[in-house]
């Protein structure tokens, strides 16, 4: 089969790699219809995620259709459409009982190395290094689904996959990071970054009963886009001082709930974003923490900053002393999307919301290599779907 394969920092490449098999009695294969390029790919793509391996394949947004089972799922025939959601998970441990999904105790079979790293482990992630379990992702025509009795998600016939393909990732990730946020009617919401995530931030921070949101990226059209689908207030930071504008905008207070859709390579005009971009050039720090920087220290006091945002390793001069004397609530982690699946698919299917919206691009599997290329440039670009 083809596949998107990793070979190393800005290389991708298209292969023949061998189709995968039923390993375990839970899997199942799937021929993908379509999945996508996420911005946390983009981590894998600029290098900052260690324990990839050359060949190894991309990919942890894809769904499609069952075309072969292990003897243990009965709840899936062959022929059914599935999205697949992007942390594996047993369904039987603590953690899947607790609905903590990302944070499954049984599907990493490489725990020990993020342990090292970690103290714990967390749940297997398709396509997303050796840490995180090693798993052939899904931007390929075939992918092996291990745990698919619990993870696997059937779709009904009259959607297409453009309206669910999120729900594998992006749409939960943004849900759930304004969930995380306790958001309250009557409150003020500001998201940092205006990517696929952010965006899903802000039409979630919507659904659950936000006045105003805000907007901040510095990508002109991604900002129309937020204006347009979920009525944000938006901020430039290349023209704007991020931090005194939000006090302008909330009549000194700040914002309620402070959203890091950015994560650990943070863009910013300032001194601290500048030193940033130094030290991780050095290998000084590892992460770019410029927007969790600001977000504590825009927050209002008592109020909760939320973080979707993927982080990798250490951090540099976190004002937590700022947190700490606000009283703020900090809420993160790698999304339960398991939690997710049913609840926002009724929401498409009732028409609260069209994920369709963020996509700006179609390509072909075999144009991956392009993609990536234009998706880590944002040029006019805000989500690409890949067709096998």
């Amino acid at each position: 089969m083809k596949a998107v394969c990793w070979h190393g920092k800005d290389d991708v490449r298209v292969e023949h790699v061998p189709d995968p098999q039923i390993l375990n009695p839970r899997d199942i294969i799937i021929k993908v219809t379509s999945t996508a390029i996420c911005g946390s790919d983009l981590h894998l793509y600029d290098g900052y995620i260690p324990t990839m391996e050359a060949g190894d394949i991309l990919g942890h947004e894809f769904m499609g259709e069952v075309v072969e089972l292990g003897k243990a799922v009965t709840n899936l025939s062959i022929g059914d459409r599935v999205v697949i959601p992007f942390p594996i998970a047993c369904g039987n441990c603590f953690f899947c009982q607790s609905e903590l999904w990302s944070l499954c105790d049984n599907s990493n079979p490489n725990a020990h190395i993020a342990e090292a790293l970690y103290g714990y482990a967390p749940a297997g992630i398709f396509g997303y290094s050796h840490m995180l379990g090693g798993y052939a992702g899904g931007q390929a025509e075939y992918v092996r689904v291990p745990y698919a009795d619990v993870g696997a998600l059937k779709i009904p016939s009259d959607l297409r996959d453009e309206q669910v393909l999120f729900l594998t990732d992006i749409f939960p990730t943004g849900y759930m990071a304004a969930e995380n946020g306790n958001i309250k009617p009557g409150d003020v919401v500001a998201v940092w970054g205006a990517g696929p995530v952010g965006q899903f931030a802000l039409a979630s921070a919507r659904l659950l009963g936000a006045e105003r949101v805000i907007s901040i990226d510095r990508i002109p059209d991604r900002l129309e886009l937020a204006r347009r689908h979920s009525q944000a207030e938006t901020i430039n930071f290349d023209e704007q001082e991020v931090i005194e504008t939000l006090k302008e905008l909330t009549g000194g207070r700040g914002p309620d709930v402070c959203i890091d859709a950015v994560g650990l390579e943070a863009h910013g005009a300032s001194v601290d974003a500048l030193m940033d971009r130094v030290k991780a050039a050095t290998f000084l720090e590892t992460d770019r923490p410029h927007v969790l920087r600001e977000a504590i220290q825009a927050c209002r006091k008592g109020g909760t900053v939320s973080v979707p945002g993927v982080y990798g390793g250490m951090l540099d001069k976190v004002p937590f002393g700022a947190a700490f004397g606000k009283g703020l609530t900090m809420r993160m982690g790698q999304t339960h999307v398991h939690r997710y699946l049913q609840p926002l698919l009724e929401r498409i299917q009732r028409g609260d919301i069209d994920p369709t919206f963020v996509i700006s691009h179609h390509f072909p599997l075999a144009e991956a290599p392009r993609a990536y290329e234009l998706f880590k440039h944002r040029v006019d670009c805000t989500k690409v779907v890949l067709k096998p």
